[in-house]
């Protein structure tokens, strides 16, 4: 469905038909999943280019949209190295899109469920060092994880990660938009996927220990706004339907 609203062409008649379900009750339901993605692009700018960071870890990949996480950094170091995580064999299927890495850098997939971070972590490892800072992305997942997962799979994974790592994250929330996100809520569900939407602090909680950026927890087309590659812009304002954060493990 992601890959829908992105405008790709990676989905299923089934993705569509519910996308569109979707798009009914939200006619600006396309600008959030735009939104999101150019945030993620931010997100990896600054971590490469301000914070220094040349390992990324993302987890809930999804079928691959280009740019991917791994163009992004490695448009700006080369020798980047990336791994990424899903649990769906349909990315699986589409994994070799994924691995065009440059010469200088290395890109993994795995094949593995975010609620086994120690699965996780003792696979990346194989590519990444994780002596040294890592980027680590969880964008647009922790919805689909209920609580007893969620907060615990990010707290054991930014265990494993050295001092200077970072956390990037965004999540949908009700705290804009009621309505629609409940029409999008049931939409999820009477299709057998679980989703769920937290307020700004229970998606702070996502952050304890974690020294937050500015401009903090923000709606997503508000973290760090500007002039951008993106050839798509983020969608300001309540049509985020999301909170974006980066944070710094000290």
């Amino acid at each position: 469905m992601y890959d829908y609203y992105l405008g790709g062409k990676d989905n299923y008649p089934v993705d569509a038909e519910a996308a569109e379900l979707v798009l009914r009750g939200i006619p600006h339901g396309r600008g959030p999943a735009l939104a999101n993605r150019a945030f993620m692009h931010r997100a990896v700018r600054f971590l490469v280019q301000e914070a220094g960071v040349r390992q990324f870890l993302d987890i809930g990949t999804g079928i691959p949209t280009q740019p991917n996480l791994h163009e992004i950094a490695q448009s700006t170091d080369p020798a980047a190295r990336v791994v990424y995580v899903d649990n769906d064999p349909i990315v699986l299927a589409h994994a070799r899109a994924l691995l065009h890495s440059t010469p200088e850098g290395s890109t993994d997939y795995v094949q593995a469920d975010a609620r086994d971070p120690d699965s996780i972590i003792e696979v990346a490892a194989r590519t990444l060092d994780l002596s040294q800072p890592v980027g680590l992305s969880l964008v647009a997942l922790l919805h689909f994880l209920p609580d007893d997962h969620a907060y615990d799979s990010v707290r054991r994974l930014v265990a494993a990660l050295a001092p200077g790592s970072y956390l990037v994250l965004s999540h949908t929330t009700a705290d804009f938009d009621p309505h629609s996100t409940a029409h999008a809520l049931k939409v999820y569900r009477d299709g057998g996927v679980f989703l769920t939407v937290r307020s700004h602090a229970e998606i702070n909680w996502f952050f304890t220990g974690l020294e937050l950026t500015a401009p903090g927890l923000v709606p997503g087309g508000k973290w760090r706004p500007g002039p951008s590659p993106d050839p798509v812009p983020p969608t300001a304002g309540p049509t985020d339907l999301f909170y974006a954060g980066v944070a710094r493990k000290p």
